[in-house]
């Protein structure tokens, strides 16, 4: 069976390129890291960009190590993809709006929802093209991330679920994720700046015609499952869809799909959130891990 990843457009070499990047592709679905290259210096060569974009398309989640560049310069990089958006629960650094602080200490309690396969920001009308994402501290031991391939998920599922959910769509909410910890005016005062936004549960990726699986962490339940084919009684849309919810949310899960990441102070790592889910691992005892990302402004999924 060919791979989701065959489509992806072929790398092309920038003459002007004194050095070539290295590329190690990490497994057989998803990731690569770079060699011989600092963002930095990428962050003011739309050449070397163009050809990160590529990989990019390829590999949907590249790592980079050793970069010790300034935050300055990991804005400038990000900024080469889109405008830069900032969380509404995450702070940003206050010098340099659109780099969200995910910082985390002993007196800090975990957060709810990085530990769960999810795309970010999918409860935004437009969610994000991707994010840049910079480790800054982390133990020495543990606090690893993994990401999934959902354009592969997608090509892997059965034809007669592929068939059942080409015309699904889907409603992603804040409210019920990072508002459920909050008292009620406040996660009320939340939804009200972020509707639930409602995605197709198929989507295309907009630059390589992929056809990536759409739901995750963030989705809550299905919006047009309520039609004579699925529905006889008003039991089958309570057992029904949700099931089928939670089997294609479960697709994030398995092995052969993802890939795993050991940081290290100065590791990066940058990610096509239109075809990938992640989860940050909690397994790492009371300590600091402190990351810095620029999410990056995405397109209405269709």
């Amino acid at each position: 069976m060919a791979t989701a990843t065959a489509n992806a457009p072929t790398v092309v070499r920038s003459a002007s390129l004194p050095d070539s990047i290295r590329v190690e592709t990490l497994t057989c679905a998803i990731g690569a890291e770079l060699g011989n290259v600092n963002l930095g210096v990428a962050s003011r060569s739309p050449e070397m960009v163009a050809e990160i974009r590529a990989l990019l398309l390829k590999h949907k989640v590249l790592f980079f190590r050793d970069q010790d560049i300034t935050r300055a310069e990991h804005v400038a990089f990000a900024r080469h993809f889109g405008n830069l958006e900032d969380h509404p629960v995450a702070g940003s650094d206050p010098e340099h709006p659109g780099l969200v602080r995910i910082y985390k200490s002993p007196e800090m309690p975990n957060d709810r929802y990085e530990n769960a396969w999810h795309t970010d920001a999918t409860w935004r009308e437009k969610p994000p093209f991707g994010c840049v994402l910079r480790c800054v501290e982390c133990p020495p031991v543990g606090g690893d991330t993994m990401w999934a391939n959902m354009a592969l998920a997608y090509e892997r599922l059965p034809e007669q679920i592929r068939e059942q959910i080409a015309g699904l769509r889907a409603r992603h909410s804040i409210e019920a994720s990072f508002g459920a910890a909050m008292p009620t005016e406040k996660r009320l005062a939340l939804k009200a700046q972020f509707p639930d936004a409602e995605h197709p549960v198929v989507r295309t990726h907009p630059e390589t015609g992929e056809k990536i699986l759409f739901v995750n962490a963030f989705t809550t339940h299905f919006t047009n499952f309520h039609t004579p084919d699925n529905v006889r009684v008003g039991q089958d849309y309570t057992h029904g869809g949700p099931q089928l919810l939670q089997y294609l949310i479960s697709q994030a899960f398995i092995p052969e799909y993802q890939v795993r990441f050991r940081w290290k102070p100065n590791s990066m790592a940058m990610w096509d959130n239109r075809s990938t889910q992640h989860y940050a691992v909690m397994d790492y005892p009371p300590c600091h891990r402190k990351m810095e990302r620029a999410g990056i402004v995405g397109d209405a999924p269709f």
